[in-house]
């Protein structure tokens, strides 16, 4: 029903919208920007909106105040509104709940951001956490978000962050060690051996082979879906990009002419008479050095420490994500997962926009 309104005071429309799993939250639906309420309630999820909608009308409830102090930013390849009506049920709050939709590129399907009059406990989220995985969408809970309106700086790590293989184990499987090396680099990721002890074995197991395997890599190495638009729309707002990685800078160097980064570290093959001599030149860029990239580029570009943002998917990837103001575990080992920030567990790279504003 339409809410008559005295003078300088806005006119708010009231709807019903139906929670199946197929209708879709979309900017067909509503309008991208736009400020909206939600409400569940007698079973029912209620609209409220400031202009009128192709949708059945409801009784009138009472708006949230202004003011919030944590959002909800939940996204899917399709978001619909069941979803949305069994968050609003496992938060369990009678209160309306301002929210809005949002699409932070072209490329990206519309997602919701629900704001939070008040901060969720630990176990609040966990519970969030896991109806997202039932519902299979994402659900992240941020008290800040870092913004593209100032300079920022985003430390990615490469191998299955950047890229969607490990080069380690591709490499071994040109010199003949594979299984062994994979197995290695699978419990590597999961903090279940020292890292920088760990890649010395694996590299080890590569002496004698011909550096020509590394090419053979390199030209087959997909990019991970998303990359190339992610980094050229941050540094169109003025944002340093750059890769931390325990892998190579074979590799890195080559990602880093291609993208336009700001820098790269890695680690240094030693290679002899054109073979690998299976060991690593100079220092091993391990989790601690990876950390140290996210303050070290911060200080050098003027970056404020709000505006960091780490993402990865390894448990070397930890003292990283920890560093940034925002770290976030992408398609991450469930270690990463439970300590990072946020994490995005499906999708492409660019959805971290959808965590920025």
């Amino acid at each position: 029903m339409v809410v008559s309104a005295s003078i300088g005071t806005q006119v708010s429309f009231f709807y019903q919208l139906p929670t199946t799993a197929q209708a879709a939250v979309a900017p067909a639906t509503l309008s991208v920007q736009q400020n909206y309420a939600l409400k569940w309630q007698h079973n029912q999820l209620l609209l409220q909106s400031a202009e009128p909608l192709a949708l059945r009308q409801a009784e009138a409830f009472a708006l949230p105040e202004n003011g919030y102090s944590a959002v909800l930013r939940v996204f899917a390849q399709q978001l619909n509104w069941q979803a949305i009506a069994m968050l609003l049920q496992q938060l369990a709050s009678e209160t309306a709940m301002a929210c809005r939709l949002y699409q932070p590129h072209p490329a990206l399907a519309g997602a919701l951001e629900l704001q939070l009059s008040a901060g969720l406990t630990l176990q609040q989220q966990q519970q969030l956490a896991s109806l997202a995985t039932t519902l299979d969408i994402e659900v992240v809970y941020l008290t800040e978000t870092p913004t593209l309106q100032q300079a920022g700086v985003l430390v990615m790590d490469m191998d299955s962050t950047a890229i969607q293989i490990e080069c380690i184990d591709e490499i071994a499987k040109l010199a003949g060690t594979g299984e062994q090396v994979a197995a290695v680099t699978a419990r590597a990721m999961n903090g279940e051996l020292d890292f920088a002890q760990s890649l010395v074995a694996r590299v080890a197991t590569l002496a004698g082979a011909p550096q020509t395997i590394l090419r053979q890599v390199l030209d087959t190495v997909p990019l991970m879906p998303g990359l190339t638009e992610l980094v050229t729309h941050l540094q169109q707002h003025q944002w340093q990009v750059a890769i931390a990685s325990g892998g190579f800078t074979y590799f890195t160097d080559a990602l880093k002419q291609q993208l336009g980064l700001t820098a790269t570290f890695a680690n240094v093959l030693e290679i002899v008479d054109g073979k690998l001599t299976g060991k690593v030149l100079g220092d091993i860029v391990d989790a601690t050095t990876k950390a140290q990239v996210v303050t070290k580029l911060a200080a050098q570009f003027g970056i404020a420490s709000s505006q960091t943002v780490a993402i990865g998917d390894g448990a070397n990837d930890i003292p990283m994500l920890n560093a940034a103001s925002l770290g976030v575990a992408f398609h991450a080992k469930p270690k990463v997962q439970a300590q990072a920030k946020a994490a995005i567990r499906q999708g492409s790279l660019l959805q971290l926009l959808y965590l920025l504003d």
